[in-house]
């Protein structure tokens, strides 16, 4: 099965190069993280997820875990589980990754 057209560009690891996202799954470049804009996914692949921890952001209150490079160990961003407002649930299972933390491949 090959990949299709609008997955051609793939964002890795800044650090090491391990594939993190296709351009596919970018859901939003509207979102900030501990060091600037970050990015929404609604998929993440060759990542770690750290412990739960209920977070307070812009947004709201969250659970979330912390998302790392399988590879290098890199923090790259979190990952939303839990969502305690209604208008905010669509976050729940996608991926806010950092821009500082990843390169864009074609």
């Amino acid at each position: 099965m090959g990949i299709r057209a609008d997955q051609s560009a793939t964002y890795r690891c800044k650090n090491c190069q391990t594939p993190i996202a296709f351009r596919g799954e970018l859901l939003s470049k509207s979102y900030l993280g501990k060091t600037g804009p970050a990015f929404m996914f609604s998929h993440a692949r060759n990542i770690v997820e750290g412990p739960k921890q209920d977070r307070s952001l812009i947004t709201g209150v969250y659970t979330v875990a912390g998302i790392f490079c399988n590879n290098c160990g890199e923090e790259l961003g979190w990952k939303y589980l839990q969502a305690y407002e209604a208008k905010q649930k669509f976050k729940e299972g996608k991926f806010i990754i950092e821009r500082a933390k990843i390169n864009k491949e074609y």
